[in-house]
């Protein structure tokens, strides 16, 4: 994937100098109802090739994975010269029907923003052989049509770890998930792993509540739309002094940031997916310490736009990390003073170490 290689490498702006999201993260688009396949674009189009993306249940407005799919998915046909289609689904029982309205209207490629898609996607690209299928955070789908498109972002959330503990005032960080699947316990394992290493590099004791990497088990809210469980997840950890709150779960991050204003707390959240302090529209950017990057925006235009270039699909998986700049961290923004002293030259070492290898990161939803 050297296009993408050298595309993110020629947008790479950060303090850490790790990418940043070259798409830009503004306010979502208002999104197709769902089950609609209703045609979007430019009206003076000068290809017929025809991308389109599904959204899970978190919807276009999440402020994280489905916003990024989107984006790339417009930015491809922006560039490609053509119309683009988005579907978005209102509940799990669209997925199936959602993917096969798509593929009835003759798109090229379908993106499929998420893990929770992959049956659905499956389903259709059997018995669609002419169609592709670009399915982001799932490996479960070995078909000459589908490419999957996953991140290593226990990487970047090791980082993440890493910084909220020097961060954390209180010695105490705190992490949740949406659902207990992988492309969220991969998150958590690096978080924890960051943790853990801040404490043995510096002789600290910072403890991580929500998330056990040797058992797997951690508090989950059993899904991505339950601001109000969230809310309350978060207001409990913040209950165990807890500072640092890294919510993995979409746009849930909004729960944890109203549990701390409710608090009256001295506490700060860390985003996933997306810069959340350049997304976020609900108040709550001013407690966005950082965030953890999954780059999807950019994978999903690469892939569309070299599927539109080939003759033939590829159909090779992608593994974002550190090292081809799939993964990363934002900018500390607002908090960049606030830092300890030298913190982001060590971050700089530890991304170094990562990529070389002298520096084991792992979890048991990677991928080689």
């Amino acid at each position: 994937m050297h296009a993408l290689t050298k595309r993110i490498g020629l947008g790479a702006v950060s303090t850490l100098g790790v990418v940043a999201l070259l798409t830009g993260c503004g306010q979502a688009p208002a999104p197709a109802a769902s089950g609609s396949g209703a045609a979007s674009g430019s009206a003076a189009a000068t290809s017929d090739y025809l991308p389109c993306i599904v959204s899970d249940q978190g919807g276009f407005d999440d402020r994280s994975f489905n916003q990024l799919g989107l984006e790339g998915v417009k930015a491809a046909a922006k560039d490609l010269g053509s119309q683009y289609k988005e579907v978005q689904s209102a509940t799990a029982n669209d997925y199936a029907s959602n993917v096969d309205n798509l593929v009835a209207q003759n798109c090229n490629i379908i993106v499929a923003s998420g893990f929770l898609l992959a049956p659905a996607i499956k389903s259709s690209a059997t018995k669609s052989p002419s169609t592709d299928f670009a399915m982001i955070d799932d490996t479960s789908i070995d078909l000459p049509n589908v490419k999957n498109v996953v991140f290593n972002t226990n990487e970047a959330a090791f980082l993440g770890g890493y910084a909220a503990a020097a961060y954390s005032k209180t010695g105490t960080v705190a992490t949740w998930g949406g659902i207990a699947i992988p492309p969220v316990t991969i998150y958590m394992d690096g978080i924890a792993e960051g943790v853990k290493y801040y404490n043995q590099q510096k002789n600290k004791n910072v403890k991580l509540l929500g998330w056990n990497a040797d058992t797997q088990k951690g508090t989950f809210v059993g899904n991505f739309t339950d601001q109000n469980k969230a809310k309350t997840i978060s207001t409990n950890f913040l209950g165990q002094n807890a500072d640092v709150i890294i919510p993995v779960a979409g746009s849930l991050y909004q729960g944890a940031g109203a549990a701390i204003k409710s608090s009256g707390k001295q506490a700060v959240i860390e985003g996933v997916d997306a810069d959340i302090y350049n997304t976020d529209t609900t108040g709550a950017k001013d407690l966005v310490l950082v965030s953890i990057l999954k780059n999807i925006s950019v994978a999903a235009q690469d892939v569309v736009e070299q599927s539109a270039k080939e003759k033939t699909f590829d159909n090779t998986q992608y593994v974002g990390d550190l090292k081809n700049g799939g993964v990363g961290l934002s900018s500390f923004h607002d908090y960049e003073s606030k830092l300890p002293a030298g913190l982001t030259d060590e971050l700089d070492k530890i991304k170094a170490g990562i990529i070389d290898g002298s520096i084991s990161v792992s979890s048991k939803a990677a991928f080689n």
